[in-house]
């Protein structure tokens, strides 16, 4: 079949209009910007880590790379909550200064049966603000001592919340189960690491090696979220 001028001259518009926007394009549907909210380098690299061990290709931004220097008070009572307050400041921030990408922020804790899912939100500041990690955790084994119970589950839990371009949202969350000792195990690393004991182990989190333990309740939900997104995106 023969090809008019008219056709060639479309074909060539096609070409030139893909040719133009093929690194958007690729980008878009290859390339997933996420502004994770969070100013903690390390926290950054860890997330950033364990995307390319995955194979995930994910390009992270953290708070310090788009200078955001507001305060966000973080006063709910659940994980969703103040993960929800986070991201809309954040979202409010990239608005204002048009930066582009995926929010996407977490709040995490420790939550214990036996005392009604304490610490939970409030993990950070249990014995107050930049207690000792010695004194956070006397308060907790001698808080479970006071209630008499021989329950001892407790679990590590993540929320993280996504607001895309166009404003939807999205939650997923991740948890690690496991219970806590009478005494603490090596000190150091996470707060509540030396006295709880994932399932599945007879050792506390501090004495797991990462590939002993497998994905953490944050990587669990991250996994998520990104499976999540990608199902509203069509990818």
């Amino acid at each position: 079949m023969m090809m008019t001028i008219l056709d060639v001259e479309v074909v060539a518009h096609i070409v030139e209009d893909v040719g133009s926007n093929f690194t958007t394009i690729f980008e878009e549907v290859f390339l997933m910007k996420l502004i994770y909210g969070t100013g903690n380098v390390n926290k950054k690299e860890q997330v950033e880590s364990f995307f390319k061990a995955m194979s995930i290709d994910v390009e992270i931004t953290s708070l310090k790379e788009i200078k955001f220097d507001r305060e966000i008070i973080e006063n709910g009572t659940t994980f969703e909550e103040n993960s929800l307050i986070k991201a809309l400041a954040i979202k409010e921030f990239c608005d204002e200064k048009n930066i582009k990408g995926i929010i996407v922020t977490d709040d995490s804790g420790l939550c214990v049966n036996a005392l009604n899912g304490l610490p939970g939100v409030h993990s950070a500041r249990y014995a107050g603000d930049h207690a000792p990690q010695e004194v956070t955790l006397k308060k907790l084994l001698d808080e479970m001592e006071k209630t008499k119970s021989k329950d001892r589950s407790a679990k590590f839990e993540c929320v993280l919340t996504a607001i895309l371009e166009d404003g939807q949202r999205i939650v997923a969350k991740g948890e690690t189960l496991g219970r806590i000792k009478h005494k603490p195990g090596p000190m150091g690393k996470l707060t509540y690491g030396p006295i709880f004991v994932p399932d599945g182990f007879d050792r506390c989190l501090n004495e797991l090696k990462p590939e002993e333990l497998g994905n953490t309740h944050r990587e669990k939900a991250f996994l998520e979220l990104i499976e999540k997104i990608k199902e509203v995106k069509g990818l």
